[in-house]
């Protein structure tokens, strides 16, 4: 008997069934790896220098390219109590330990009151004009929350400490692993000896490469 529309009834056939199973199976592995590469979310970065940022401008910028220098990493606001003291302070040790070895690194916060009101461009202006600063100024972020910037998140999940107020300091590696942090009442001249000393281990390093 053959079915309506003159179509043959379902075969008995072993070696039919066996194909059916087989393209069945394939068609399903198939699927299951298109939905796997679909939920595979990207690596994440494994230090500080793996992130991109933005510049006071807007610009993408790698941190890749402080690769192998030591960086202090500073959350900075332009009104708070100690804006002076340590933008003094952060121009003053960026021009001694030099950039072939060290960069002090700014982002401006505005999430500790009325400190930092103004656009990334007014927070770089302010510490340009009023203190000279040199040093490489990015773009006003958040640094608490769940709109965290990622590369300042990587710092304090390393510290494991979320800053409680305006310039907080980390001290990065060559390889990007957070080395120490400091508090904003915390002596400067502590964070001047831990950056000089890290300076000296890189620059030692290299000459013992060479």
């Amino acid at each position: 008997m053959e079915a309506l529309g003159g179509y043959p009834a379902k075969s008995s056939n072993p070696k039919a069934k066996k194909l059916t199973v087989l393209l069945s199976m394939t068609v399903g592995v198939g699927c299951l790896f298109l939905l796997q590469t679909q939920l595979v979310k990207p690596r994440k970065p494994e230090d500080f220098y793996s992130f991109e940022v933005r510049d006071a401008k807007g610009r993408s910028v790698s941190l890749e390219k402080y690769r192998g220098k030591a960086s202090l990493v500073v959350n900075v606001a332009s009104r708070s109590e100690q804006t002076e003291a340590n933008y003094r302070f952060l121009q003053e040790l960026h021009r001694e330990l030099g950039t072939s070895h060290f960069n002090v690194l700014v982002f401006p916060c505005g999430q500790f009151g009325d400190t930092e009101t103004g656009t990334s461009r007014d927070a770089e202006a302010f510490a340009k004009s009023n203190y000279g600063v040199t040093f490489p100024f990015f773009s006003k972020i958040k640094i608490m929350g769940s709109e965290a910037d990622p590369a300042f998140k990587f710092l304090t999940d390393s510290a494991q400490k979320i800053p409680k107020w305006n310039f907080w300091k980390f001290l990065v590696s060559p390889e990007g692993k957070v080395v120490r942090f400091w508090r904003t009442d915390e002596p400067l001249e502590s964070v001047r000896q831990e950056a000089t000393s890290l300076v000296r281990e890189i620059i030692l390093k290299k000459r013992v490469e060479l």
